[in-house]
């Protein structure tokens, strides 16, 4: 038997003639192509294509991450997608831009570059050559940044070649070149098959007044609040940890944001504030989850690094885990370090008065790459 033949990856300029010709033949094989973009270089296969699709995951190493789509324009997006009036409104005023918008899926890519729940993320990226490869090919490309998983993204080939393993960069047959890329945040990705419009990542692109927000005028209006917000986003558990970053004035009412939660969980042992423990938890189960409730408070500890060193943050993040933190500005560079990995609910509550509290909320989740 033959041994399997290495086929050594190709570099080519993206102002070469040949560039988008050569990555079309690769993309039309089922090949791995790397591409510059309005960000960091992306990672592109024919997102129809079903073994190229299976490479792409493969590269990746994530099973349970979503991948984003790329199109040339909005007629392309509306034969893979329905756009409600939100969505229409974002591809409007936002598109071409760093900007990946979540709607429900007609399922004419791949099936596994959906959430579970079959809504699909779609970027038209605001950069001439990925554009004119995409209307080249005619057909969706994937949009997901050539990083493997928890690794940096790539802003040059250099940079991909420093943190991408050598078994990893066999994979992709085409590198377009465009040089060292601006150094930008990732895309801005806004979920608009929910009730109310929420930002999952926030990326290049602040949009104003898009985080929920519910008043409250008692501590009982402020628990089903919680449990609203943790149900829409509880299936997320089965795949992954959730942390919920709570941030509020003394006595706002965190606490009673998280016996909230644990209402929604069917928890019947009654919440109180750690403080004084600085983490209680609380197991539960049910028909569809199953795991446990970690309760912390951030305020007697010196320095963030305490969370991990005296709590072992670290070890609580499994799929069906769920920590609440109470203070969280504290610890905001420690979960700035978790936000490739693990959705964090970043939870706000303001006093308006004596009895009634705001309550905002964003989403950072690492399930669209």
């Amino acid at each position: 038997m033959c041994p399997d033949i290495i086929r050594l990856m190709k570099t080519v300029n993206i102002l070469d003639s040949s560039a988008i010709i050569l990555a079309c033949e690769a993309l039309g094989h089922g090949e791995l192509v790397i591409y510059p973009t309005e960000t960091c270089y992306g990672l592109a296969v024919d997102a129809t294509n079903s073994e190229a699709v299976t490479k792409l995951l493969s590269y990746k190493g994530d099973r349970y991450r979503q991948v984003a789509v790329a199109v040339a324009d909005r007629h392309m997006a509306e034969t893979l997608v329905t756009l409600n009036p939100l969505a229409d409104n974002l591809y409007t005023h936002f598109l071409p831009g760093p900007i990946t918008v979540i709607s429900s899926s007609l399922h004419h890519t791949d099936e596994r570059l959906e959430s579970s729940e079959g809504n699909l993320g779609i970027r038209i990226p605001k950069y001439d050559f990925a554009l004119s490869l995409i209307k080249a090919f005619g057909k969706p490309i994937t949009a997901t940044s050539a990083n493997t998983s928890g690794k940096k993204e790539p802003y040059s080939l250099a940079d991909w070649q420093k943190y991408t393993t050598t078994s990893k960069q066999g994979l992709v047959s085409l590198f377009l070149d465009a040089g060292h890329l601006a150094d930008r945040p990732t895309s801005t990705v806004v979920d608009t098959t929910l009730n109310d419009p929420t930002i999952l990542r926030q990326g290049a692109l602040v949009i104003p007044d898009f985080s929920p927000s519910y008043t409250t005028s008692s501590s009982e209006e402020t628990q089903t609040v919680a449990g609203k917000i943790i149900s829409k986003h509880l299936s997320l558990i089965r795949r992954f940890p959730l942390i919920i970053a709570l941030q509020g004035d003394l006595g706002v009412g965190k606490t009673q944001f998280v016996k909230g939660i644990a209402v929604a969980l069917g928890i019947e042992i009654t919440v109180s504030s750690p403080t004084y423990l600085l983490m209680k938890e609380y197991p539960y189960q049910s028909p569809k989850y199953s795991g446990t409730l970690y309760h912390l408070d951030t305020w007697r500890l010196s320095n963030e690094a305490e969370l991990e060193s005296t709590l072992h943050l670290s070890t609580l993040l499994v799929p069906g885990n769920i920590v609440a933190i109470e203070w969280a500005g504290k610890a905001q560079e420690l979960l700035k370090t978790y936000e490739a990995t693990t959705p964090i609910l970043v939870i706000n509550i303001k006093e308006i008065d004596v009895n009634t509290r705001q309550i905002t909320y964003a989403f950072i989740t690492p399930e669209w790459s």
